[in-house]
């Protein structure tokens, strides 16, 4: 099998660092980078990785969202094996390697890696990030991958085998869009654990409101497309399945503490992706939003 890992930045500025990760895989699989940008910056750094004899090409794209520059990325592919991520993270040595030999199992039609945080656990808003991480999204897909259930993916790193999706609607999370319409069609969708990506999280309570009302504004869309589609991230779900979770994960009072305003501040949320789509009618679409506190 041969892979293209698709990096979609916009204006990213470690970008160079995310392109290294990737060209720096340990790994016997044959596989090729294409960065899809807008900004002339990502194309001069990836003319500077071609004039090296790497394998890696540029796509720009007009800067109007991730799912837009996805879109014209999907025409361009050949490779049996498409692994989406960003230019603001990067990939662990063995990522690569772990996530494409999941795909041997002709069954598997999508898979996720894991999101590992960067951020200090010593800080409110980096403990936060690692309870979601940890004790949220990783067991729960765990689980479900056990049980060969649905489960929602990590834009920050999944992958589906070519000829899946051709082509994705501008005002849902692809990443949970895409996995759905695969599982849909009876392939099963995966978590490889071992395939990890290390993720900056945003530092302030500002930016991390910010960033995950727009993830939940994405979620919300997908019932124009999907009827009775089983998500993961809701406020129900969170309820049901984070409850207990979140507050077995804390190891001393402080964190105690940090969980019980994460849950104030996950109801906030909730309240506020309420008031914006149904009384101010101010709904998720395609575009980059910078989170500045998520740079790194």
């Amino acid at each position: 099998m041969k892979a293209t890992i698709i990096i979609s930045s916009f204006k990213e500025p470690t970008l160079k660092r995310a392109i290294e990760k990737a060209l720096s895989q340990k790994t016997e699989i044959k596989y090729d980078i294409l960065v899809v940008a807008p900004d002339k910056e990502a194309e001069d750094l990836v003319n500077h990785y071609k004039k090296l004899g790497k394998k890696i090409n540029f796509l720009k794209d007009p800067g109007k969202g991730k799912s837009f520059g996805l879109n014209l990325a999907f025409k361009k592919l050949k490779s049996d094996i498409w692994v989406f991520t960003d230019g603001d993270v990067y990939f662990d040595e063995n990522t690569i390697s772990n996530i494409i030999l999941s795909f041997e199992n002709k069954e598997v039609g999508c898979v996720c890696g894991r999101i590992i945080p960067t951020n200090s656990k010593n800080t409110l808003v980096g403990y936060w990030a690692h309870l979601l991480a940890d004790a949220g999204a990783h067991k729960i897909r765990i689980k479900l991958s056990n049980q060969d259930k649905f489960l929602e993916c990590s834009g920050y790193l999944f992958a589906f085998r070519k000829g899946l999706i051709s082509e994705i609607p501008l005002n849902v999370a692809e990443d949970s869009y895409i996995p759905y319409a695969i599982f849909s069609k009876g392939y099963k969708v995966k978590y490889v654990p071992t395939s990890i990506v290390y993720v900056k999280n945003p530092t302030t309570i500002k930016d991390f409101v910010k960033q995950r009302v727009r993830t939940a504004k994405a979620h919300t869309s997908l019932s124009q497309y999907f009827h009775n589609f089983p998500e993961m991230k809701s406020f129900k779900n969170e309820v049901k399945e984070g409850t207990f979770s979140a507050l077995k994960y804390p190891s001393n009072l402080k964190e105690l503490f940090w969980t019980i305003l994460l849950f104030f501040t996950r109801l906030y949320i909730w309240i506020k992706v309420f008031y914006e789509e149904r009384i101010t009618g101010v709904y998720y679409g395609d575009g980059w939003e910078k989170v500045k506190s998520t740079k790194q």
